[in-house]
């Protein structure tokens, strides 16, 4: 069946339509809820029951690009500053020198037991070198899975964070494929380029955009998150077009903005939810369409492989080298190591090559494919098994008591006090975005006078003003107290 303006609406709702009941029941039978997305993709695809002719690299691109600027800027909007503070330089060193470290060790490999030249090969090795945002996200926050001594956020920081040294590789090495002539060394300014230009966009479109959001003063809440989303495509393709990485720019814009008071935070967050798992849908669907799955049988065996070997060997090579300078117990780095999802990513970089017209492209495409659906399937089942066995989970009690967690699934607060704004008090006249409120409380509630107001960011306090605040435990009260400039003889 060929997609055309008349149908292509109702196949997609279909598809979309079944994407979310078979994730709502996948995990019953321990099957990741991308994985399923993907084979239904494959499915309605043309060597599927479905039928449908879709073969164009160029599009799936398109859409592969369009949906990790949401899976990555929605991705830093969750992540906390201070939970990811204490392990950030392990984080970095992870996406950067263990990506190398990784893409260098599989491409050797990969060298050695094809006929692939030695750029084909670490072109290869490139692709497949970071972990999966995608991935990692859902399957972490899906199945809750509570992690001891800050795994969880240095795993989703990596993650993260780890695609544009990939990107970057990729485009290094795919052009040295092109351009035969060229030496090694010609890729280094391309890549210092793209990651220095990247860092500087993306803290300067940050606060850039938090300036924007705060001042502009929009009639409806609703427009919000439509204006985040124009500052996203714009940081992405400004970087893009100055010769920065986008991907780098964006994410760090977005880690950025998450960890700023922000008018109407909380409608911008729920909306990039919905629309990471909207893109994490289509993309998965969309890869599935593009697969044909008789081309990708001959390479079973050489996929199954270099999969083997960068499931066992080159990712925790790229991790214990990465990291050997770091104080960490062994457990925990097998326990990373083995946390190395490769999903949509490496699918969305081996269409280069298809564009590109290389002559072994088609083989890396399917090699590729193979290797991103043995790694969801393979490590994406066992995550909760491996850290029971390597004894890195917390006790399912211990999960109720983070706080953290609380906060995230907007669960009800331990504590509430309710203050009066005094008429000297600092907060009058000032918008509640611009307090600097402690990030573990909010004010869930004013009185003023007989009514009763929901808050957000942009609503100004007034004197006499009643503020019912919410907080995770009693200590963070002290800092509310500072913030506002108010004595404790003003609680009521």
């Amino acid at each position: 069946m060929n997609l055309t303006i008349e149908n292509i609406l109702l196949v997609g709702s279909l598809l979309l339509l079944a994407s979310i009941f078979a994730g709502k029941t996948s995990y019953k039978f321990g099957v990741p809820t991308l994985l399923l997305f993907l084979a239904i993709g494959m499915l309605a695809g043309s060597d599927g029951i479905g039928g449908i002719l879709f073969d164009d690299p160029k599009l799936a691109q398109f859409i592969g690009i369009v949906s990790l600027n949401f899976i990555l800027f929605s991705g830093g909007l969750d992540t906390n500053w201070t939970a990811v503070k204490p392990i950030l330089r392990e984080g970095i060193v992870l996406s950067t020198l263990g990506v190398l470290l990784t893409a260098v060790s599989l491409g050797t490999f990969v060298w050695v037991v094809t006929d692939f030249t030695i750029y084909e090969s670490l072109l290869l090795g490139s692709i497949v070198s970071s972990t999966d945002a995608a991935a990692v996200f859902s399957i972490l926050r899906s199945k809750s899975l509570a992690l001891k001594t800050n795994l969880r956020p240095t795993l989703e920081l990596e993650s993260g964070s780890n695609d544009p040294m990939a990107y970057v590789l990729t485009l290094a090495f795919l052009t040295l494929v092109i351009n035969q002539d060229q030496s090694f060394l010609s890729i280094i300014p391309l890549f210092l380029q793209q990651m220095i230009l990247g860092g500087l966009a993306g803290f300067a479109f940050g606060f850039l955009s938090e300036r924007i959001i705060n001042k502009i003063k929009l009639d409806f809440e609703g427009l919000y998150p439509v204006l985040v989303i124009a500052l996203m495509f714009m940081t992405f393709s400004a970087t893009d077009f100055v010769g920065g990485n986008g991907f780098l720019a964006i994410y760090i814009c977005s880690v950025y903005l998450g960890n700023q008071n922000l008018i109407h935070k909380k409608t911008i967050l729920k909306m990039f939810d919905g629309l990471a798992w909207l893109m994490q849908i289509v993309l998965f669907l969309t890869l599935g369409l593009l697969v044909f799955p008789t081309r990708i049988i001959p390479f079973v065996g050489i996929g199954l492989l270099i999969s083997l070997f960068l499931i066992t060997i080159a990712r925790p090579v790229g991790v214990f080298l990465s990291l050997v300078f770091f104080k960490m117990k062994l457990r925990r780095r097998f326990y990373i190591s083995w946390v190395g999802l490769r999903g949509a990513v490496p699918i969305v970089f081996a269409t280069y090559p298809l564009l590109a017209g290389i002559d072994k492209a088609d083989m890396i495409f399917n090699i590729v494919f193979f290797i991103s659906v043995t790694s969801v399937l393979v490590q994406g089942t066992t995550l909760s098994l491996v850290a029971k066995w390597l004894n890195v989970a917390l006790p399912a009690e211990a999960k109720k008591l983070n706080a953290t967690d609380l906060l995230l699934a907007e669960n009800p607060k331990a504590e509430m006090e309710e203050i009066i704004v005094t008429p000297h008090c600092f907060a009058v006249d000032k918008k509640i975005v611009e307090l600097g409120f402690p990030k573990n409380a909010i004010i869930a509630m004013i009185k003023r006078g007989d009514s009763y107001i929901m808050p957000n960011g942009a609503t100004k306090i007034e004197a006499q003003d009643k503020l019912i605040v919410l907080a995770d435990r009693p200590a963070i009260f002290d800092e509310v107290y500072k913030t506002l400039r108010i004595e404790k003889t003003s609680e009521v």
